[in-house]
């Protein structure tokens, strides 16, 4: 089957490298031509369309490399992926308006630019990515409140950079501290990413070690580099395919080479660091939810601000208490739920406990009584086996009518009761036993006509309703013909200590069940006479390894109702019988 499935997806594979081979080609074209270009072209026109287009198809290839991925993985995978093609997206957009700028309307991007706001957010879903730990497996819920931590975190990122950065853009335009802000913030941006990178490099293993190693060194040699260019262009050194640019084209070809190439897959497994790891975001989210206070008291102690910037500063802070407010209201509300239900799966593991503690001391109960019918049976086997032999002696002497009639029951009798022996001793040894269909009417009849000689002398009245159109019960035929005697003998019993004179004897279906009741007319039954007519632990036994049980019902009368219910040919429970194995 294995070899089958090789050659299946084998095609596939080999489409996948070919594509893979053939972008990473495109890759290296277009970083030799950064390169080459940085190095030999003066500042021209053509120097800055050369490093602009190449660094946009290093991007653009980067992008859509991992897309594919995403859409070939499942659940917490999936999210992964797309959330890093959806942060490669955001800078892939920012190069292509840069580009327009420098390339298609020939003049310089504006020092106070609006689309700013796209490069300081692209890190926003490679952190969310991040936050998924999907290297690492885990619960449904473990992963809803790590999505809502993180979602948390980043909400607050986006916070801080309208918070300190864009008043300068909109409130009052200023292009030095928006500048200054912008670069500082994104700097901590990108050393808060690297943190984080290193922190699921340390905790992962194998092709997702690798992965995030290849991520780290990416983060780490763009956030330099970056950092190198805002600082040559602030001494007005910088232009766009300059040596300072090299560093950046060479960490798009870098990011465009994990996507092609990275072999992550499922999730490792647990890892002991998990827990802690979950702590340390949730104590974050906090951090970030109290940090609300200190920025409004920072924004109101700060008398150097413009007045529209303080105004501007506040609303939005409200605005971002409230919103983070209702996230951990949220979370809250998870904690809660989840609590609840393990609750609720304590108790019933409390439950399922107590049910097999008393499953336990029932089976030992059974067991001692096993052992103690099973000596017993052996005991009678022999004065059985004369009483047999004696009864076939008389049988062929010479005997008139009644005698011969006598013989022959005595001879029924121990039969019947040889067989009962038989049933006892597979009770106790718990043999198994071959299973057919049986007419239950039919052992009905034979109990009672077995009977005949207990109920007779005694003027009871016995009345069978049976159901001619009862399906058939898949068993043992002397088991059960056992329990249908030793029901009605107890019945007999119990009827000839009250008194009693009538009993009544039905067989019904009910749902999947073939059902036997015995009715026994009370007349001021005591309940010693329930205890003799409970204790049929042999019977219970059968009754239960044939799937059915025996139900005991006391009225008001003194009255009391034996059913034995076992299950028809065509239920379920039957067609279990079948193919489940039986205690040896």
């Amino acid at each position: 089957m294995g070899r089958v499935e090789s050659h299946l997806e084998w095609p596939g594979i080999l489409r996948l490298n070919n594509r893979s081979k053939l972008w990473s080609g495109v890759v290296i074209f277009c970083l030799a031509a950064a390169v080459i270009g940085a190095l030999t072209l003066p500042q021209s026109y053509g120097l800055t369309a050369v490093s602009d287009v190449t660094q946009c198809i290093l991007l653009g290839v980067g992008t859509f490399s991992l897309v594919p991925r995403a859409l070939r993985s499942p659940g917490r995978l999936r999210l992964f992926w797309t959330m890093l093609a959806a942060g490669m997206a955001l800078w892939f957009i920012y190069q292509l308006i840069w580009t327009y700028f420098e390339v298609f309307l020939r003049r310089d991007v504006p020092d106070l630019f609006d689309a700013d706001i796209i490069i300081f957010l692209h890190f926003v879903p490679l952190m969310a990515a991040l936050g998924l730990r999907a290297h690492i497996g885990g619960d449904e819920y473990s992963a809803r409140l790590g999505r809502l931590d993180f979602t948390l975190l980043l909400v607050w990122w986006i916070y801080v950079y309208v918070f300190i950065v864009t008043p300068w853009l909109y409130a009052v335009p200023d292009a030095v501290p928006y500048a200054h802000n912008l670069n500082a913030l994104y700097l901590a941006e990108k050393v808060a990413f690297l943190v984080a990178l290193a922190v699921s490099w340390k905790s992962s293993k194998g092709s997702w070690r690798t992965l995030y190693a290849n991520l780290f060194g990416f983060s780490l040699l763009y956030a330099s580099s970056s950092y190198v260019a805002n600082w040559a262009l602030e001494r007005r050194v910088y232009y766009s395919g300059s040596l300072y640019d090299i560093p950046l084209s060479i960490s798009g070809a870098w990011i465009a080479w994990v996507g092609l190439w990275s072999t992550a897959g499922e999730p490792e497994g647990e890892s002991k660091a998990a827990t802690a790891y979950g702590v340390w975001v949730a104590r974050c989210g906090m951090i970030a939810v109290f940090s609300l206070p200190i920025f409004a008291a920072w924004t109101l102690s700060d008398m150097a601000v413009p007045h529209r910037i303080l105004s501007f500063r506040l609303v939005l802070t409200l605005l971002a208490a409230l919103a983070m407010g209702v996230m951990v209201f949220v979370r809250q509300y998870l904690l809660d739920r989840e609590l609840v239900n393990l609750y609720h799966h304590s108790q019933e593991s409390i439950e399922n406990l107590k049910r097999l503690q008393a499953q336990i001391l029932q089976s030992e109960k059974l067991a001692s009584i096993g052992q103690l019918v099973g000596g017993a049976a052996h005991e009678l086997n022999n004065p059985l086996t004369a009483m047999l032999g004696y009864s076939d002696l008389l049988l062929s002497t010479e005997l008139n009518p009644e005698q011969r009639l006598q013989a022959v029951k005595i001879g029924q009798h121990v039969r019947r009761t040889r067989s009962l022996v038989a049933s006892l001793l597979s009770f106790a040894r718990h043999t198994p036993v071959a299973r057919t269909p049986i007419d239950l009417n039919t052992l009905v009849r034979t109990a009672v006509k077995l009977a005949e000689s207990q109920w007779q002398p005694l003027k009871i009245e016995v009345r069978a309703e049976l159901d001619s159109q009862l399906p058939r019960v898949l068993g043992d035929s002397n088991q059960l013909l056992q329990v249908c005697s030793q029901v009605l003998g107890n019945a007999l019993h119990a009827l000839e200590g009250t008194g009693g004179r009538k009993l009544r004897i039905s067989t019904t279906q009910q749902n999947d069940m073939a059902v036997l009741q015995v009715f026994v007319d009370g007349n001021g039954q005591t309940e010693d006479d329930d205890g003799r007519l409970l204790g049929l632990s042999a019977c219970q036994g059968i009754v239960q390894e044939h799937r059915g049980r025996i139900r005991f019902e006391q009225g008001n009368q003194g009255e009391l109702t034996v059913s034995v219910e076992l299950p028809v040919v065509s239920s379920p429970l039957q067609a279990a019988m079948r193919t489940t194995p039986q205690p040896a």
